[in-house]
């Protein structure tokens, strides 16, 4: 947890029983600066909402999703005052169960409503809803950001049929689907994966200023779409303007979409057929890359000569401190990839995220190890889901 925002934690505790969320409120934003806009109160670090009930069940309207867009690229904690004490909950996108109130014209291009304490869930995959994991809980939260949890919110709000399908894995896909961490193997072990990893290499030294550039930019998921552009990006006019905006550094970053393909990169040899994600990590920063969706990944190791890369380049304050080309199956990477359902709509498996402390220690350590065994068992848990 940053340290601000621990500081405002530990804060609230100390006021248990003051048993006015006026005076606290008032209290909180005084201790540390705060802005108000009309019910939030925030700086850089966090944003909050206090509200007050008699006991802790939370049925209060927290806020409206479209003041909540408004800081959802930080921590917004929701607190509830109490006679007793003083709850504090993670009441991100990501920690939304619906919108519950003036939400029927709710769409993705129309944002609509407002949501009650009631709709926060008070677990996320497991991970209780509290202060002390609030850090790993919003490390999940800031890689899906606002957008990546609008469409789930309009479908659960409204019932609306969600677009996409899962992936039906037949005999024959389910064969050739776990089969894929020994082609895995067999790549790695070949000398394509030297060549695409200095294909990676080449790119990430041509563009090594503006990625140092790149690294700076605060919101987490521009940072990454512009860096993974750099690297692996086919439109060399809008890479080029990438990197005049990045080097003017007036104006900001201009416009543009990344496909929703699986990977950044493809390189097809005689017998691979390869896509790599390209994934930047700031060393000093505890943020939690995505991963891919689960469906998406299925259908692609469905074929036969498939094999799923990453390849991660970190990046602290002055230097780019290492580039790694690692399989979807490397034994840490497996064990540090968090499944992400919750949120995933009626007609998809879900996507996956990477623990970031996990990333850091690929960058830095030379080890790389590859479980066959475990890595079918981890795809047979995807396929039937």
């Amino acid at each position: 947890m940053s340290s601000r925002l621990h500081d405002l934690v530990q804060f609230i505790r100390e006021h248990d029983k003051i048993n006015d969320k006026s005076a606290l409120a008032k209290l909180v934003a005084d201790t540390f600066s705060l802005i108000k806009d009309g019910k939030v109160f925030y700086c850089a670090h966090f944003a909050i909402r206090f509200s007050a009930a008699s006991t802790g069940s939370f049925p209060n309207t927290v806020l409206s999703l479209s003041n909540l867009r408004k800081v959802d690229d930080r921590p917004f904690v929701a607190c509830l005052v109490t006679p007793e004490c003083n709850y504090c909950v993670l009441a991100n996108t990501t920690f939304l169960k619906k919108i519950s109130h003036s939400s029927q014209a709710l769409r993705e291009n129309n944002i609509k409503g407002s949501f009650n304490g009631s709709d926060i869930v008070r677990a996320f995959e497991g991970i209780p809803n509290r202060p002390d994991n609030f850090e790993r809980l919003f490390a999940i939260h800031e890689s899906i950001g606002f957008d990546g949890n609008l469409a789930r919110l309009v479908e659960t709000t409204n019932n609306i049929t969600p677009s996409g399908k899962k992936f039906e894995v037949n005999p024959i896909a389910e064969a050739t689907i776990l089969a894929a961490p020994g082609r895995a193997i067999s790549f790695l072990q070949s000398e394509e994966v030297r060549i695409l990893k200095a294909e990676l290499d080449e790119k990430v030294g041509q563009y090594q200023n503006d990625i140092l550039l790149a690294s700076l930019i605060e919101n987490v998921n521009v940072r990454g779409r512009v860096i993974e552009y750099l690297i692996a990006g086919k439109d060399d006019q809008l890479r080029g303007e990438l990197v005049k905006a990045l080097q003017m550094r007036e104006g900001g970053i201009p416009p543009f979409k990344t496909d929703n393909s699986l990977g950044d990169h493809q390189r097809i040899f005689d017998s691979y057929h390869t896509e790599t994600d390209v994934k930047t990590k700031i060393m000093i920063l505890n943020s939690n890359p995505k991963a891919y969706n689960i469906d998406k990944i299925l259908g692609f190791l469905s074929h036969g000569k498939s094999v799923f890369m990453f390849y991660f380049v970190g990046v602290d304050d002055t230097r780019i401190v290492k580039t790694v080309l690692v399989s979807m199956f490397e034994s840490e990477l497996l064990k540090g990839t968090i499944l992400l359902r919750h949120w995933a709509g009626r007609n998809s498996r879900g996507v996956t995220q990477f623990e970031g402390k996990t990333i850091n220690s690929l960058i830095v350590s030379s080890d790389r190890d590859l479980d066959e065994t475990a890595a079918v068992v981890f795809l047979k848990q995807l396929i039937v889901l």
